[in-house]
């Protein structure tokens, strides 16, 4: 770059100062372009003026320039060289930057200090304990530097007696050690510091509440934070964040109606703590009435959403964030990849991966697995498959994902497959491989395979069973009939049976109808979760397949006098990225119901002509045969198979997610469906996936 012929000035006249301000004031904005044409239209200059365009570019990472002009300035001063250092270690160039402190004809501390700031900064702290014990002259900013960096290092007695050492202790150097000691859970030593200040300011009390805060000291953070004599919007935030780590909501929701002034922070943190502990109302109050909200509000609201159960919310809020012109961020990503995953809502989930795609988290590996999980719960295998095998450094949780995946789809083979591949590359399997590799076996009645499996978890993994792996192995045994087996299992399993093991082993009692063993298991599950629907529910399963109605009526009225009602099922289909749910006696509600109703009826008479017969042991009540095929005719799987079949075009799967697992007469009666009609139709249930083609299903009916 060419320099005109300018006259140089050691001294500044109000013009000078004038470009000197205009320059820092562009930089700052990142318009060097412009910047530099104050500079180079300057008919003078002095020293300040060449050391604010170097910084200025320097700012704006062109180190390049920066060197080119430092190399051309008619004179240096300390300032300069200090630019120079600082600058670089800026743009992470520390080995030029010690270049520069090396090559400078003086150092003062000012050099000194930026060096060893840079040392800090690269986490090259011992290097920099070097270079402290080194300097000629030390100031408080020296020190304070340099018992930042050993704080930071973890060294806190280290920094304690740096501390110590100190000539001159000043307000920043006291707060430093003041968090230093409470990082490290040392709050008796910071409050000491804190105590014997001759002079505190809004941070000191700010970082001496946080400490109280981090290490579960909220009562006592409270008292600090009543007695403050000022605070900012941060200390408000730290106090609210205490709480709502500690899970006292409804503390820090009094504290958060207190604040004069609501930040960003301190909004999102309600919207998140409100959200988690089921108060979702107050949660989007919180976020209706903001002001101003950042991506962080637009995550914390999809998340809230997503953990409680309300996918649909979720998606709605993610649409509104992109149109608020927020661009999706890592944990709106990770959120809406789960409420896809829950509904099975295939069309959005694609659409995700393209938002993915665009902003780059496929690059991510946890994103990834989240994809994978997404695909894989959608009923498409397939896709999941595919990025699971394009991407290259893969995690056991990417592994876990394809075998759980496949276990899920009834894939036994391709299970195991992908497991042994696994063993293959060396990656080590854990806990939660093996759940989803002996899953793989119970789902598809590989019962030898799945024995060995558990029997090698130790010697191969190191990995000791626990009681989830007992439930995917009473499980396994209890499919194949084996419920004896099983109940021994149970009993002389070293770990105690949990409400999963039991609940395995009373789904084998209603598969092979073992009463005695049922109501052995219904009563530990009972005793274990007195109000979950499962057992009461399966039990009267059994009950009704024998007639035995007294019992189903005695088995109704306890669970009314226990207050414990049963999750009602209900099916959903996505047609035009829309979400249609139906439930069993409430399709009059649904704007088409006519035409549903229409299809139902017809599809009964394809199923009458192809020789399907109703089996009315599936309707849980003392009703006549004709009441029985009327309640058959209008299970919520049933309605949302006719709802797909009017409006799904020919050729593309019928994907249908139930609530509950599917009921055994459904199970029948849409294999003959999807054979009439020559569809596909994907079904997930509580338990897996059902693909059903051709008059089969891929579970070969043995789940």
């Amino acid at each position: 770059m060419r320099f005109p012929t300018i006259r140089f000035r050691p001294s500044c006249t109000a013009s000078i100062v004038a470009a000197n301000r205009r320059i820092n004031q562009l930089a700052r904005l990142g318009q060097i372009d412009a910047a530099r044409r104050v500079f180079d239209e300057m008919p003078e200059r002095s020293i300040v003026s060449w050391n604010s365009i170097i910084a200025a570019h320097f700012l704006n990472h062109q180190p390049h320039h920066a060197q080119h002009l430092f190399d051309r300035m008619p004179q240096r001063n300390h300032a300069s060289w200090n630019t120079m250092i600082s600058g670089y270690i800026k743009v992470c160039c520390l080995d030029t930057a010690l270049k520069v402190f090396n090559s400078m004809p003086e150092r003062n501390v000012v050099s000194w200090t930026s060096m060893i700031h840079g040392y800090i900064q690269d986490g090259s702290v011992s290097e920099a304990e070097n270079l402290f014990h080194e300097m000629p002259e030390k100031n408080v900013v020296s020190w304070t530097v340099m018992l930042g960096g050993l704080i930071q290092d973890g060294r806190i007695d280290d920094a304690g007696k740096l501390f110590d050492e100190m000539p001159e202790k000043d307000v920043v150097a006291r707060t430093s050690m003041i968090g230093g000691y409470c990082q490290a859970g040392r709050t008796k030593e910071a409050r000491e510091i804190f105590d014997q200040m001759p002079r505190r300011n809004v941070v000191t009390w700010t970082n001496m509440i946080s400490g109280y805060v981090h290490n579960s000291k909220v009562d006592v953070a409270r008292k600090l934070f009543e007695v403050m004599p000022e605070r900012n919007e941060v200390s408000w935030t730290v106090m609210l964040t205490g709480y709502t780590q500690a899970g006292r909501i409804l503390e820090a929701f009094e504290l958060f109606k207190r604040m004069p002034e609501k930040s960003v922070i301190a909004c999102n943190a309600m919207i998140l703590g409100l959200g988690q502990n089921g108060m979702l109302a107050k949660a989007r109050k919180v976020f209706d009435q903001m002001l101003e909200r950042d991506d962080g509000t637009w995550s914390a609201m999809i998340k809230v959403y997503e953990r409680s159960g309300f996918e649909l919310e979720a998606l709605d809020a993610f649409r509104l964030m992109q149109r608020a012109g927020f661009p999706p961020n890592y944990p709106s990503i990770i959120s809406i990849l789960a409420a896809c995953a829950s509904l099975a809502i295939l069309d959005h989930g694609r659409q995700v991966h393209q938002v993915m795609l665009r902003f780059h988290y496929d690059a991510d590996v946890f994103a990834v697995s989240a994809l994978m999980t997404m695909y894989v719960k959608c009923g498409d295998l397939a896709k999941a498959k595919k990025v699971f095998d394009m991407f290259g450094s893969k995690d056991v949780a990417m592994w876990n994902s394809m075998i759980t995946g496949y276990a899920q789809h009834g894939l036994g083979e391709e299970a195991l497959g992908v497991y042994y591949d696994m063993r293959v590359v060396g990656m080590v399997p854990d806990d939660i491989t093996y759940i989803g590799v002996l899953s793989a076996c119970s789902y598809t009645g590989k019962v030898n395979e799945g024995k060995e499996i558990f029997e090698s978890m130790r010697s191969d993994s190191l990995v000791e069973p626990k009681a989830e792996h007992y439930a995917c192995m009473v499980d396994l045994l209890g499919r194949a009939g084996h419920v004896d087996e099983a109940f021994d299992m149970i009993i002389k399993m070293p770990v105690e049976a949990d409400a999963v093991v039991w609940g395995a082993l009373m789904g084998a009692c209603r598969m092979h109808m073992n009463l005695e063993i049922a109501e052995i298991a219904a009563k530990k599950l009972l005793q274990l979760e007195p109000r979950n629907a499962g057992p009461y529910i399966l039990l009267s399963n059994i009950y009704a397949s024998r007639g035995r109605w007294e019992d189903v009526a005695e088995l109704r009225k306890v669970m009314s006098e226990r207050n414990v009602s049963k999750s009602p099922g209900c099916s959903w289909v996505e047609v035009d990225k829309k979400v249609h749910m139906f439930t069993l006696g409430d399709l009059l509600g649904h704007p088409e119901h006519v035409i549903i109703i229409g299809m139902l009826e017809k599809l009964d008479g394809l199923l009458k002509d192809a020789g399907y017969s109703p089996d009315g042991s599936f309707v849980l009540h003392d009703v006549d045969e004709e009441q029985k095929i009327h309640n058959l005719r209008y299970h919520s799987e049933r309605q949302a198979v006719a709802f797909g079949l009017l409006k799904i075009p020919e050729g593309v799967p019928i994907r249908i997610m139930k609530n509950l697992r599917v009921c055994g007469d459904c199970h029948a009666a849409i294999k003959l469906i999807a054979k009439i009609t020559q569809r596909e139709i994907i079904l997930r249930d509580a338990n897996r996936f059902h693909h059903f083609k051709d008059g089969s299903c891929s579970c070969r009916d043995y789940w």
